[in-house]
């Protein structure tokens, strides 16, 4: 079914890479097994499968949502009769870390000694919250003033949003010969360059300080500076509400107003 369907249903990139580096494991666990119908029974029995592996819920969640997509597939060409239900795992609300002022000066700074278009390309990523994938396919008719659109995104609906003053500093200093202002990045170079610029920070200890960080120090400092959730859902793209949940905790100095309320309410004498 893979073979037969994974260039259909994904495009080319780390995504449809590690898409099917899930579905190879899933067969693998089944022994290569044929079926017509794909049932309950099965689908626990990879998910205690994954589970013994020591896969979070996360990843479980992760590699039964590529599954869930292959046999809707298959199911619609007439490959299988019946799907399973596959209920999603209980995820639990991990630490988000991102970075402070000091540490963006510092990894930015070192990033920058290697790499002007590096440099460029993380300001832009964390002023923006786009994704990797997203600002390397940014291309330059997707940026009219001072806003870009990308179109080509993880949740497949495109997005526009405002540059700040230092992002649009460095799309405008890109070369315009390219197919867009990061076109010429590669992702493994630009990660190894990532990695070797948080070592010499002192950030080599942190597995969280990962490029993607950029994105969620994007959404950390909007919740922060008193943006709406629904709004921050709209500017990073997710399709959730949920997604964007995560960083509500971090609102949480808007709680304060509560005190006056409640103290004012309550019986003379007592407060």
């Amino acid at each position: 079914m893979l073979d037969s369907y994974v260039d259909i249903l994904w495009e080319p990139g780390s995504h449809k890479y590690n898409v099917s580096s899930f579905l190879g494991e899933l067969d693998e666990i089944l022994l290569g097994a044929t079926f017509s119908d794909f049932t309950d029974a099965m689908v626990d029995g990879l998910i205690a499968a994954l589970r013994a592996r020591g896969n979070s819920n996360a990843t479980i969640n992760r590699k039964m949502a590529a599954l869930s997509k292959l046999l809707r597939k298959a199911q619609k060409m007439g490959d299988i009769a019946g799907l399973p239900e596959i209920k999603r795992q209980r995820e639990k609300a991990g630490r988000i870390r991102f970075l402070d002022p000091d540490e963006e000066t510092r990894l930015f700074a070192a990033i920058l000694d290697k790499s002007d278009l590096y440099g460029r390309f993380c300001t832009f990523l964390i002023d923006t919250g786009a994704r990797l994938g997203e600002g390397i396919g940014l291309q330059w008719q997707d940026i009219q003033g001072e806003r870009v659109t990308f179109w080509v995104t993880k949740s497949g609906r495109s997005r526009s949003v405002p540059l700040t003053e230092r992002a649009a500093a460095a799309v405008r200093a890109s070369d315009r010969r390219r197919r867009g202002p990061f076109a010429s990045i590669s992702q493994a170079k630009f990660r190894a360059a990532w990695n070797e610029a948080k070592l010499e920070v002192g950030l080599g200890t942190d597995p969280d300080v990962v490029p993607h960080i950029l994105r969620h120090t994007c959404a950390s400092r909007l919740v922060q500076g008193g943006i709406d959730i629904r709004r921050v859902q709209t500017w990073l793209g997710h399709q959730t509400l949920q997604m964007t949940m995560r960083y509500a905790h971090l609102a949480s100095s808007d709680l304060d107003i509560c005190v006056p309320i409640l103290e004012r309410a309550a019986p003379a004498g007592q407060a």
